[in-house]
């Protein structure tokens, strides 16, 4: 079918006919006008990609009716242009991909249908780790990218959204000369966190906007996850002409002139006045306690840890590493505190991981690379590493201490995540901070610090420094970053990007249709997602006499699900790769390994800060309730799969919040995990779930597992209904005889499509399997 919309297409250059765009003014809606920005975004992506099949003139119609729709859970179809996503999701999706030709192959189909149509670019950035004594081999596989819908995108499916309501977010004032862009995201992300912006897109606008570089607008907006946002958004501006030209990227750039404005969406004003508040948290320790000290021996001298010492200090890869004025901030600061005669003890883990070579190059070129070397942030590779959980080990005598005091030691990262038990096992607080705050805090050694009335440290000379003594103030960075950041930089540095990696370069790959699954490997092995899968849908049945595997609380992150950081030597993980003939220093990480789903499932729930009401305490463990024996997460889901019970999860609000990460929805499937039971969501880890078959229920309003006077050691059915609608109320019959009711959070027909199928990639198997 013809674009019904062709005839707004024009040229984006008159000097060059060949670069087209749809002119969406030429529409001559009304509405148009009315629409914020963000939504102009959805409008222009379903006008350009309107079929009359994946994408239909109605649904043009509902987008441009934003201003109704947007209250009336209204879905529309959106097709992304190109999916971009990072290795520890792009392996799995790759993985996967091999699974389904399989499968496909398997129900006479073709199975080069399974391939990528839009653009699909993969980062590997989050698979190197902090630890100087290992060497970890390039393995042969494909290229591709990550994520449950991510996969059905990069097979021309469309995602399934409602359209979203949108708050504007408006900055005014100027930021102190001592605040830096980080204090500013971080403040912004708390706030954002607290008004509730859960499923909606936020637009920033006002004249503090202006106060923003493309890298702080950039910061802000990775930390959607964080608070809970599906988009956000900032107005292109003479700040992102800048950049562009900066980056040598000016060719690439087409000026929309419009004029922003925020009149159609409620509002949010904040000045751009922002400070970091220090301190140390409790963590429920006991009073008396608060003051212990643990001496050690490190490297032939003696030290002490007390609660909240630092023993990890990372500036690690992120948008924050990316930005030069946090980078150059932190490379003076360095200067200016070993000119002042500071160091950072030697058993801090101290590391400087950009996102970039071209970090590392203006770092040199401005002459503080040295400087940061000599306190020991060294540049040990380009990666997530620390804020992946790939920080490495600690010392063992500082293991020992920690052990020992039972200390509450800290981590300071400057990346975006810091969930509990991400950073590392033996860091239970972890602290985001702006890359020169990383360095003041290492120097400091400690996060119980008050950085106005306390120094950071005493000097050979006996003199007391404080942070206010080397902190260099915005005008002061900006001057350098003026003089050292040049196009020409990022020209060298990407020009070489295809190049400079032999090994990478002579990596074969295979043009077989289907991959051939080596079975010694304990890195790649085919799931068994798809294993007895049907062309024939089956019905969906109501969910019978469930035992509930764990009971948790609030806030139960994707890393409390899926951890990505380091295996644990007595984990059910471990004992499998033990039986592989690995030793501990193979395991690698969870992350490293999201292509094993033997691995990945042991990993599931193996978080060491889960809290488990069942036992009352963090610990991966929870009780196998027919014999009431403690036992790890994996190996009691194990026994309750062999004696056919189907499993749930009760949990509180929030549940899924943090990374996108499918794993966290692939691993409780293979643990038979039927259905979650929260108070609330986090968006995409719901959107996962569904991806997977595995039916997200929500307490109606006003209901908690409290209040129904809920204990998880009840046996629970779950009626599904022959018919099932979007949002949909069904019963739920507990053993003891009580009812309640709970709704289905299927808030599409496409999602309800995708159940039915038992997950949007059966779907597509069996999609891609007709001829």
């Amino acid at each position: 079918m013809t674009n019904p919309y062709a005839h707004i297409i024009e040229p984006l250059d008159p000097q060059k006919p060949d670069h087209k765009f749809f002119n969406l003014k030429k529409l001559k809606d009304p509405r148009y006008d009315q629409l914020p920005f963000s939504i102009r975004v959805l409008l222009e992506s379903a006008v350009r990609n309107c079929d009359g099949f994946l994408v239909k003139k109605e649904d043009v119609e509902k987008v441009l009716n934003w201003k109704v729709t947007q209250s009336q859970t209204v879905e529309v179809p959106f097709r992304p242009a190109r999916v971009i996503l990072q290795d520890f999701t792009g392996v799995p999706a790759v993985v996967d991909f091999a699974a389904m030709r399989d499968a496909v192959k398997k129900l006479q189909g073709d199975p080069e249908k399974i391939n990528p149509v839009c653009p699909a670019d993969l980062v590997i950035d989050h698979s190197i780790q902090v630890d100087f004594n290992r060497k970890f081999k390039l393995r042969s596989f494909g290229a591709g990218v990550g994520g449950i819908e991510a996969e059905a995108v990069m097979l021309g499916q469309p995602i399934s959204m409602v359209l979203p309501e949108v708050i504007g977010y408006k900055l005014q004032g100027t930021p102190n000369k001592y605040i830096t862009s980080t204090d500013i995201v971080l403040t912004v992300t708390k706030h954002l966190r607290q008004v509730g912006v859960v499923g909606k897109f936020v637009e920033f606008f006002g004249p503090g906007v202006a106060q923003l570089s493309i890298a702080d607008r950039a910061t802000i907006a990775n930390m959607c996850p964080e608070f809970g946002a599906t988009a956000a958004f900032f107005p292109v501006d003479q700040i992102s002409i800048h950049y562009l030209k900066q980056t040598a990227h000016s060719s690439t750039y087409f000026l929309l002139k419009n004029t922003y404005s925020c009149s159609p969406v409620s509002s949010i004003t904040v000045c751009v006045c922002v400070c970091l508040q220090q301190g140390f948290k409790g963590f429920q320790v006991a009073p008396e306690r608060h003051d212990v000290q643990v001496s050690f021996q490190f490297n032939g001298a003696e030290y002490s840890l007390s609660h909240g010492s630092v023993v990890i200090a990372a500036i690690t890869s992120c948008t924050n590493t990316s930005n030069p004025s946090v980078m150059l901030g932190a490379g003076l600061l360095a200067q200016r505190a070993v000119k002042a005669g500071l160091s950072v003890k030697p058993y801090i883990k101290t590391s400087l991981s950009p996102g970039s070579g071209v970090v590392t190059y203006y770092l040199k070129e401005s002459g503080v690379m040295d400087f940061l070397s000599q306190l020991g942030f060294e540049v040990v590779g380009y990666g997530c590493m620390t804020c992946i959980g790939n920080s490495g080990p600690l010392p063992e005598s500082v293991v020992e201490a920690i052990t020992q005091g039972d200390l509450v030691a800290a981590g300071v990262l400057s990346g975006n995540r810091n969930f509990e038990g991400r950073v590392h096992p033996n860091t239970r607080a972890n602290y985001l901070a702006s890359p020169p705050l990383v360095i003041a805090y290492a120097i400091a050694g400690t996060m119980r610090i008050d950085f106005e009335k306390e120094p950071l440290a005493v000097n050979s000379q006996g003199k007391e420094v404080f942070l206010r003594d080397i902190w260099p103030t915005r005008e002061e960075i900006q001057a350098v970053e003026r003089q050292f950041v040049i196009p020409a930089m990022f020209k060298e540095v990407y020009e070489k990007v295809e190049k400079v990696n032999e090994r990478w370069n002579s990596l074969k790959a295979p043009s077989d249709k289907l991959y051939t699954w080596d079975p010694n490997s304990t890195y790649i092995k085919s799931p068994p997602f798809f294993d007895g899968l049907t062309r024939e849908l089956q019905t969906p049945n109501s969910i019978t006499d469930a035992y509930v595997l764990l009971n948790l609380g609030d806030s139960v992150t994707t890393d409390h699900i899926s951890p990505a950081g380091n295996i644990a030597r007595n984990s059910a993980a471990a004992r499998y790769l033990t039986s592989r003939g690995l030793t501990p220093r193979e395991f690698n990480s969870y992350g490293s390994r999201r292509g094993n789903d033997a691995v990945m499932a042991r990993g599931t729930f193996a978080n060491i800060r889960l809290f488990n009401k069942f036992i009352n305490k963090q610990a991966p463990s929870t009780i196998y309730l027919p014999t009431e024996e403690t036992m790890d997460v994996f190996d009691a889901a194990e026994k309750y799969q062999q004696a056919g019970h189907p499993l749930l999860i009760l949990s509180g609000k929030e549940y899924g919040s943090g990374s996108s990460r499918d794993w966290a929805a692939k691993g409780p499937f293979l643990l038979g995990i039927k259905a979650v039971l929260a108070e609330s969501y986090e968006r995409i880890h719901r959107s996962n779930l569904v991806g997977m078959g595995i039916i997200p229920l929500e307490y109606l309003p006003g209901d908690s597992a409290e209040s129904l006077g809920l204990t998880g050691r009840e046996r629970y059915t779950v009626i599904i209904p022959p018919q099932i609608t979007p949002r949909m109320t069904v019963d739920i019959k507990l053993d003891t005889g009580k009812t309640f009711q709970a709704k289905m959070r299927f808030d599409t027909d496409v999602e309800l499509t995708y159940f039915h199928h038992g997950g949007i990639l059966n779907y597509m198997i069996r999609k891609m399997s007709q001829n």
